[in-house]
C-alpha cells in the first residue's frame, strides 16, 4: 500500500506482552504539564499586573500541591508572563475545566497572545523502578520528524497568512531533523543536542534535556519537553493537543513491536523538509515566520499531513474514548491560526470546538440501576447474551430495547458479552 509505514529491524523490539505492559504503565503514569505564556494588556506595567495574576491563580510554588487550579508559578517571560501549570495525568473533563479557570478571567483581564507567546508542553514520568526501554523514545523521536509539517500547522496560532506561527528561533527543528535513531542511540542524540553549536540545547523543537538513561542506554527519567506549539487561549484546543502528546507516547509503544520506525526512507521525507522551512523559520516580521510561500495549495498539503498523522494514532484514540480526536480533526483542516486570521475571538474559538463535541446526559436512576446489575452481578449464569437482555429488562420493568439502549450511553466501559459469566460486564 501506497505510505505504508517502514521499520528497521532493533534487537530491543518489544514483544506484544511487552507493548501491553510499557502501553498501560505510561498511561498511568505520565502527567502532562504546561507552561503558558501571553502578553500584558496594552499600557499596562508587568510589575502591578502579575501581582493581580498571582492572587488570581495562587501558585503554589510546591510541585508536590496541586493547589486551586493547579497552577505551580507565575513569572517573568520576555514576551509578558509565563504560568507554570503543573503537570498532571491527563483527564479530560478536569483538563478542560482546569484550563477555562485560569484562562477565562486572563482574557477578562485583557491579555494578549501575540508572536512572542509560546506554549510548550512537557512529558513527565511519575517516580517508578522500571527501565523504559529506548525504542519507545526512539520511535516517538521518529514520529515527530514523520509528521513535523502536521504538529507545526496543526499547534500553528498567528493571525496573518504571512505569519501563520512564531519564529523558529525557540522551537528550531534543524537538529531534529537532521538526528536519526537508525545512527545514533537516544543518548547520543541528547549529547548531541547538548553540543551543539547551531542550537541552543533548551531551545529544540523536541527537547531532550531532561532527560536521563541508564548505562544501558534505557530511560531513567522520562521528561520530554515539545516546544514548537503557538501560544494558544482556549481551553479545548489545548486539552485536544495534551491527549494528542499522550496519544502519539502511547503510539510510539504500540509501533516498538514492528522495530524502530524508518522515516528517511518514507517518500514524504524529503518534502517535509521544505515544508517545515515554510512555515517555521526566523524571516518573519515581529518575531513571526514568514509564510507568505504557503499558497492555498501548499495549506493542502498540510492539511493532507495532519490527517495522516491523526489516522496514524486511530488505534489509540479508539482507546482513549474522548471528544478529543473530533476536536484534532477539525484543527488539523482549520487550526487556531487560520480561525485567528478570520478574526475569531479565543471564545468563540472554544465555541466552536465546543460544538463539535456530541451531546451527552447526565445518567438517571435507570442508569445506576444498570450499572448496579452488571459491577455487582446481580443477573449472571445466563445462557446467552439475548436471554440476560430480557432477564435484566424483566428486573427493570423495561423492554429489552430499552436496556440496550441505555447501554449504548455507556460505551466508554466496553459492554461486552462473557460467556464464561454468562453476563454482559463492562471491560474496563
Amino acid at each position: 500500500m501506497e505510505n505504508t509505514p517502514l521499520f528497521s529491524p532493533r534487537a530491543d523490539s518489544l514483544s506484544v506482552t511487552e507493548a501491553r505492559y510499557y502501553q498501560d504503565l505510561l498511561y498511568r503514569t505520565i502527567k502532562i504539564g504546561t507552561e503558558l505564556e501571553f502578553a500584558l494588556p496594552r499600557g499596562v506595567l508587568r510589575e502591578e499586573f502579575q501581582h493581580k495574576i498571582e492572587a488570581l491563580l495562587e501558585p503554589s510554588r510546591d510541585m508536590k500541591q496541586l493547589g486551586r487550579l493547579g497552577v505551580f508559578n507565575v513569572i517573568k517571560e520576555h514576551c509578558g508572563i509565563e504560568i507554570l501549570i503543573t503537570g498532571r495525568h491527563p483527564h479530560w473533563s478536569t483538563l478542560v475545566d482546569q484550563y477555562r479557570r485560569i484562562i477565562v478571567p486572563l482574557l477578562r483581564h485583557k491579555i494578549r497572545m501575540r508572536p512572542t507567546c509560546g506554549f510548550h508542553f512537557h512529558l513527565l514520568q511519575a517516580e517508578t523502578a522500571e527501565h523504559i526501554p529506548e525504542i519507545i523514545l526512539a520511535n516517538f523521536w521518529n514520529m515527530s520528524r514523520l509528521f513535523a509539517p502536521a504538529l507545526k500547522f496543526l499547534t500553528s496560532g498567528g493571525k496573518t497568512r504571512d505569519a501563520l506561527c512564531r519564529r523558529r528561533q525557540h522551537n528550531a527543528h534543524q537538529e531534529f531533523i537532521r538526528l536519526c535513531p537508525t545512527r545514533m542511540s537516544m543518548p547520543e542524540i541528547r549529547d548531541s543536542l547538548r553540543k551543539s553549536l547551531d542550537v541552543p540545547e533548551h531551545q529544540n523543537f523536541f527537547n531532550l534535556e531532561h532527560m536521563e538513561f541508564h548505562e544501558d542506554g534505557s530511560i531513567s527519567n522520562l521528561h520530554i519537553e515539545l516546544r514548537f506549539p503557538d501560544g494558544d487561549l482556549c481551553p479545548l484546543s489545548i486539552t485536544a493537543k495534551t491527549f494528542l502528546f499522550l496519544t502519539m507516547l502511547l503510539k510510539a509503544v504500540e509501533i516498538s513491536k514492528f522495530g524502530l520506525l524508518d522515516v528517511e526512507n518514507h517518500p514524504d521525507w524529503k518534502r517535509n523538509g521544505e515544508l517545515l522551512d515554510m512555515i517555521s523559520n526566523n524571516n518573519g516580521k515581529l518575531a513571526s515566520s514568514d509564510t507568505s510561500a504557503v499558497s492555498d495549495e501548499i495549506l493542502d498539503e498540510f492539511r493532507r499531513s495532519s490527517r495522516s498523522l491523526l489516522q496514524f494514532l486511530k488505534s489509540i484514540f479508539l482507546t482513549l474514548d474522548t471528544p478529543g480526536e473530533v476536536i484534532l480533526q477539525d484543527l488539523a483542516e482549520n487550526p487556531v491560526s487560520l480561525r485567528r486570521i478570520n478574526e475569531r475571538s479565543w471564545a468563540e474559538i472554544n465555541k466552536e470546538l465546543a460544538g463539535l463535541i456530541p451531546a451527552s446526559r447526565d445518567p438517571d436512576n435507570r442508569d445506576y440501576e444498570l450499572m448496579k446489575i452488571i459491577e455487582l452481578g446481580l443477573i449472571t449464569a445466563i445462557r446467552d447474551e439475548e436471554g440476560w437482555y430480557r432477564k435484566v429488562a424483566e428486573t427493570m420493568q423495561l423492554s429489552a430495547a430499552k436496556v440496550r439502549q441505555l447501554l449504548r450511553f455507556h460505551t466508554d466501559r466496553t459492554p461486552v458479552w462473557n460467556s464464561e459469566i454468562g453476563a454482559v460486564v463492562f471491560s474496563r
